[in-house]
């Protein structure tokens, strides 16, 4: 009782009439009034069904009233209507009523979707008994499903009808229970797939399962209720069955007894809806008359009723009517059916208006738990129910309860910026408070960079290590922060191995080995974890702290640095589906880490040279320049020795052909003469081998640079003429060998050998005397053998000229008895030359490329006819020569063109002898001529 008096009331339903619709003229609605007589009432479908007692002309109807006001209805039974359940998802409605005095009632299944001449289709009639002896029916109930109907009669029975209940055929209608006290209430539960029939009595209430054959029964209480005193709830309140006594209101569980309410007072009528319990009970102020039946009122009785919220613990309406017959729900209201005939509609008022109503009340008395209940029952939005946490939270703060504060806003996240938080508890005192917050707005993952920085610092500062290893070791799924963010602060915190552990965890290499290197100074275990990552990421990290790892730990770098541009695999296990295959880096890429460890370069370069052929030019560049200098710079001759080789051996691998300009600076750089010699004799720079000779002054390896390469290049010789004649020592011997040479192979004109030598002052007569004379010799039999040349053509065109005057003037005979091509004797028909060449036709047919010409002379007469033709091309070359030399910008160049093509070469004929000239004179001619073009070419 004392718990019921402290429960606040509200004001959460409007109350009105129902009135008529408002006539043609606009004059006011009256109060709609139901038919006199209604007995019983139920709603669904659309609809208030109402069934009456009349039996005026032995008519007795039940009544629909549609949401239009507009009254219809049927006749059911001839007497009276007992009983009404509507089915809410079924057209099916259920009667109970009687058609003759002392017989028994008759249960009638309606279906009002069908119709039977303007009237409800009635699918079946049965009579409502229990077993022979008749008695009056009390309560009904069907299961939505159809499959399930219940009867309670006032002598203790209940009769079941299992199966489809609008069919006889169907069904199957037995006793499901029997005693000596009234049956006030019936109530289906399904729960899955698990059916329950709940039995009130006057004196006990009992709970059957009908899911499993012979129906096992419970008993739950020992006391019951009067008629229309019990309900089921919704499953806000999980289904459990309501029995309403004088002094309690009491919930069941199929099994078990729920809590109860102290709600005092004789109650009438007990519904559930929406959540609410609605009870309509007798005013206190007036002396109460009961029976079991209900407990009809005089209609003087003033009746309460009161709606409760059994959640919230709160009255959410509550009102006094005259003489209530029931309470219907339907059209999401509920309509209260008072004797007179009158309809009063109760209203609920929408989410925003009910928390309005009730803010003002629950906030100035520091009701924010009720407030928030209450929120959350009439499902009001987040924003809603965030600005009411807010509010409880600022009223706690005020009051110096921090705890609580934060418990509230912390229901805010999400909702309420973060900041409004934030500032009120940056207080150090208040750090721990802030704390909690933060942690919440991370596991909720809606915080910031900023934030994380903040609770990073708020554990730094608590010195809570087991709360801040909490934090950072997450699962990964569970990360709720920004993992570089918190890097960040662990580090400048001093929190190394934390700021280790998260990156290594959430594979943030950069930081993970900055921390190593730069504070925690472990490079050994750095370059164990670069040895574990992917490829790229190991070659990048390597191209930015190589520099650092190499200076501390230079022989495991080195070592790390030769898998990795060979063959790389992680170390750790962490190949993917790609990974099968080792990868390599670029060895060139690497060199600026071994600055200033030139023996850890050697080795690394030397490794890639042998295990990798096909290595970049700059590794063979740089292990070429290494190995100068470490030559260059030792001291020990052994040792020079064996360097010498390396870097000769390096240069004759073959890897400088196209840096050869390179590699030769190196060489001379380092003053490495045979490394120099060695390039200067693959890039066939003949002249410089022997320049660099000459500059040594050393003859014989100038005459042997000759024979080597003087048929590559024949000017070799005439320079090497030409160094020995500028000596003033004595080089006879080295000037007679290149003398020798020059003869044999023609090089130089005699005169300019002549006058080459004339520079040299030991150089006497007798050096060239045996040149001169067999040079003058060779001249002499060259005269000889070009004059019997020339008789030769002397006589051979004057044979042709006698024989073509011959064919000009005398016929020719042909003689020839032989085929010139097969050979064989000539058969006619033949074909026959000028020539003297005859053929048989066939033959000539066969190898002939042209009918006007000998097959075999035309190979001869080709070659002459070339020539003929080659000459007058020559002479057509002048005109086109002096017009592109005009036209050019570069007239060397089209001259040197020219010179190339062999257009200035000279073309002598010689024909007859000028008269009074002999060869001899001719020789002579030419002798001169040439010495004039050898001087001036000089």
């Amino acid at each position: 009782m004392a718990a019921y008096l402290q429960w606040r009331r509200f004001v959460f339903f409007d109350r009105e009439t129902v009135r008529e619709p408002s006539g043609p003229d606009g004059t006011g609605a009256k109060p709609f009034a139901l038919p006199p007589g209604i007995a019983v009432c139920d709603s669904g479908r659309g609809s208030l069904v109402f069934g009456d007692i009349l039996c005026g002309a032995g008519r007795c109807q039940i009544w629909f009233l549609p949401r239009s006001l507009q009254l219809s209805s049927f006749q059911a039974y001839k007497l009276r209507v007992t009983h009404l359940y509507q089915l809410k998802q079924h057209s099916i409605l259920v009667s109970i009523g009687e058609d003759e005095e002392g017989i028994n009632p008759l249960v009638k299944v309606w279906n009002l979707e069908k119709r039977d001449g303007g009237n409800p289709l009635c699918t079946r009639i049965f009579p409502a008994i229990p077993g022979n002896k008749p008695t009056v029916v009390s309560c009904l109930t069907v299961h939505e499903n159809l499959n399930f109907m219940a009867i309670g009669f006032a002598d203790g029975s209940v009769v079941l009808t299992k199966g489809d209940i609008t069919r006889d055929r169907h069904s199957k209608t037995q006793i499901l229970h029997e005693g000596s006290y009234p049956v006030t209430g019936l109530a289906f539960r399904q729960s899955g797939k698990t059916t329950h029939l709940f039995v009130v009595t006057t004196e006990n209430i009992q709970s059957y399962m009908l899911s499993v054959k012979d129906y096992p029964h419970l008993e739950l209480d020992t006391h019951g209720c009067g008629l229309r005193c019990s309900s089921l709830s919704d499953p806000s309140q999980d289904l459990q069955f309501i029995v309403a006594g004088n002094e309690c209101v009491y919930l069941y569980q199929p099994d078990e007894r729920g809590p109860c309410f102290a709600f005092e007072g004789q109650k009438l009528i007990v519904h559930w809806y929406r959540g609410y319990l609605i009870i309509v009970s007798k005013d206190r102020k007036t002396s109460p008359k009961s029976e079991f039946a209900g407990n009809e009122a005089q209609n003087s009785d003033k009746q309460v009723l009161n709606i409760y919220d059994l959640c919230n613990k709160f009255i959410a309406y509550s009102s006094i009517f005259d003489d209530i017959v029931d309470v219907l729900a339907e059209w999401g209201s509920l309509y209260v059916l008072t004797r007179d005939g009158k309809i009063h509609v109760l209203q609920e008022k929408d989410t925003q208006t009910k928390l309005e109503a009730c803010k003002f009340m629950l906030f100035r008395k520091n009701l924010f738990e009720m407030a928030i209940n209450l929120a959350k029952s009439h499902h009001l939005d987040s924003d809603g129910l965030s600005e009411i946490f807010r509010q409880y939270g600022d009223h706690l703060y005020n009051k110096g309860n921090h705890d609580g504060a934060i418990q509230q806003y912390i229901r805010t996240i999400g909702k309420l910026e973060p900041s409004y938080v934030i500032r009120k508890f940056l207080d150090a005192q208040r750090i721990h408070n802030l704390t909690a917050y933060l942690q919440m707005l991370h596991l909720q993952s809606l915080a910031n960079a900023d934030h994380t920085t903040l609770l990073l610092n708020c554990y730094t500062k608590l010195k809570d290590s087991s709360k801040l290893e909490e934090f950072i070791k997450t699962s990964e799924s569970e990360v709720h922060f920004d993992v570089e963010t918190a890097i960040k602060v662990l580090r400048q915190a001093g929190y190394y191995s934390h700021a280790v552990y998260l990156a290594e965890k959430h594979e943030h290499h950069e930081w993970y080995l900055k921390i190593q290197l730069e504070d925690i100074k472990n490079y050994q275990e750095a370059l164990h974890y670069i040895g574990k990552l992917p490829f790229e990421q190991a070659e990048s990290n390597m191209k930015r702290y190589g520099k650092i790892l190499m200076h501390h730990v230079p022989k495991e770098t080195t070592e790390l640095l030769k898998i990795l541009c060979t063959d790389y695999r992680p170390s750790g296990g962490n190949e993917g589906p790609g990974m099968l295959e080792g990868k390599k880096a670029n060895s060139e890429e690497f060199i600026p880490v071994f600055a200033n460890n030139s023996r850890e370069l050697k080795a690394f370069l030397e490794h890639m040279t042998e295990v990798q052929a096909d290595s970049p030019q700059g590794v063979y560049d740089t292990l070429l320049e290494l190995r100068l200098q470490n030559w260059a710079h030792e001291q020990d001759e052994q040792i020079k020795e064996k360097l010498h080789n390396e870097a000769l051996t390096l240069l004759k691998s073959g890897r400088f052909k196209t840096v050869f300009d390179k590699a030769l600076v190196l060489c001379q750089m380092h003053n490495f003469k045979d490394g120099v010699l060695y390039l200067y004799e693959q890039g066939k720079l003949f002249q410089q081998i022997m320049h660099y000779h000459m500059q040594n002054e050393q003859y014989k390896k100038v005459i042997e640079v000759c024979e080597l390469y003087g048929d590559q290049e024949a000017c070799l010789w005439e320079q090497a003429l030409s160094y020995f004649a500028r000596k003033e020592e004595n080089c006879k011997e080295y000037i007679a060998a290149v003398l020798k040479h020059i003869e044999n192979k023609n090089l130089m004109p005699p005169l300019l050998v002549v006058q080459t030598l004339a520079h040299n002052s030991t150089a006497t007569l007798s050096v060239i005397k045996d040149y001169l004379v067999n040079k003058l010799q060779k001249q002499s039999r060259q005269i000889e053998q070009d004059e019997q040349r020339i008789q030769k053509y002397r006589e051979e065109t004057t044979r042709i000229r006698l024989e073509i005057e011959e064919l000009k003037t005398s016929p020719k005979i042909f003689q020839k008895t032989k085929c010139s091509i097969c050979t064989s004797a000539l058969e006619l028909p033949s074909v026959h030359f000028l020539c003297g060449h005859s053929f048989h036709q066939h033959c000539f047919e066969s190898y002939s490329e042209s009918d006007s010409e000998c097959p075999t002379c035309m190979p001869e007469n080709r070659k002459v006819m070339d020539m003929i033709r080659a000459q007058e091309q020559k002479r057509d070359l002048h005109d086109q020569f002096q017009h592109q030399l005009k036209c050019s910008n570069d007239g060397f160049s089209v001259v040197a063109d020219y010179f190339g093509r062999g257009v200035f070469n000279k073309l002598t004929l010689i024909t007859d002898l000028p008269s009074g000239k002999t060869a001899t004179t001719i020789e002579a001619g030419l002798q001169r001529e040439l010495l004039i073009h050898t001087k001036r070419s000089t």
